[in-house]
């Protein structure tokens, strides 16, 4: 899509609250340096943050080319796993990143599921899975892969009522041009006493306070809405959701992220390099950095949290 056909438009505060805008900050596209500035705002009654004017639904593509590194794959953590000693350390390991609750297997929707990693590892463990994909590359690998994947977005896709005992989306909330329509439909397709468990960067958290423009999380203009605790909660209970818990995922990955923007602007490669540099190259110093991290998230100040919720019986 060449960039002179792309649409934006203002939209009011999903919540339904009087327009009562604030100006927050503005940036640019980071995650695929493509063009445009687009700026956040914070609705003044209820809190929320959105990207407004933003891309619509039509000129949107543009800024999810065939290499958006979501659509790669997504990497597997889950709370289930054996008991004793060994449970107790993996719990207290564990960044809490795709945590879901202790469930019978059922039946499953992962909304974004990419390649379709997630959906492996949840009919490993007996669940019957299903999933939907914007992206029809990423859809045709995790169909390749034998499971069943709508392609398209959430709000072009319709499945059955009551279908699924849990619901997942992990990073994906924040991409929908309306989330409250979107949890009311996902409500819809939840059984009664279904669990949805999902995961949105935190604008709450330190890592936004310090870095604003340059937090890694932000990513403009991909990312419409900007979560805080409170202002999910809202959403959700709009929605029909019960909110049963908000999990702050023990992790630094974001703060070193943006780290590297700030160095990258400042013109300190080399050292923005190693700051930004493979995972696997720094799995010690992450390790020595966990416990700030698990302080960090106990007074939920990382960069992401994962929240469950229950449709009511």
């Amino acid at each position: 899509m060449a960039n002179n056909t792309i649409e934006l438009e203002s939209q009011p505060c999903p919540l339904g609250c009087p327009p009562t805008d604030q100006k927050v900050l503005s940036g640019h596209d980071r995650i695929n340096n493509l063009p445009g500035e687009f700026q956040v705002v914070r609705c003044g009654n209820c809190g929320l943050l959105r990207t407004d004017p933003r891309p619509t639904p039509a000129s949107m593509g543009f800024y999810y080319p065939d290499d958006y590194p979501p659509y790669l794959g997504t990497q597997v953590n889950s709370r289930n796993g054996s008991g004793g000693l060994k449970h107790w350390i993996k719990s207290l390991l564990d960044t809490k990143a795709q945590a879901i609750p202790e469930l019978k297997p059922g039946r499953m929707l992962e909304v974004g599921c990419a390649s379709g990693n997630y959906l492996h590892k949840m009919a490993n463990q007996g669940w019957q899975v299903k999933g939907i994909e914007f992206s029809p590359q990423a859809a045709a690998s995790a169909r390749e892969n034998g499971y069943q994947v709508h392609t398209g977005s959430l709000e072009s896709v319709d499945l059955d009522a009551s279908e699924f005992d849990l619901i997942t989306g992990w990073m994906v909330l924040e991409h929908l041009h309306d989330p409250l329509k979107g949890l009311k439909k996902l409500c819809g397709w939840a059984k009664p006493g279904a669990y949805l468990a999902l995961s949105v960067p935190n604008a709450a958290s330190l890592e936004f306070k310090l870095f604003q423009s340059r937090w890694f999380a932000l990513q403009l203009p991909n990312h419409l809405y900007h979560f805080t605790p409170e202002t999910i909660t809202k959403l959700l209970q709009q929605a029909g959701w019960e909110v049963e818990s908000v999990h702050h995922q023990r992790v630094l990955s974001s703060l070193f992220a943006s780290l590297g923007y700030l160095l990258q602007e400042r013109g300190w490669h080399r050292l923005e390099r190693w700051v930004v540099g493979r995972p696997s190259d720094k799995v010690r110093l992450y390790q020595l950095l966990y416990p700030f991290a698990y302080v960090a998230a106990i007074f939920g100040q990382t960069g992401r949290m994962t929240v469950w919720a229950k449709k009511p019986d």
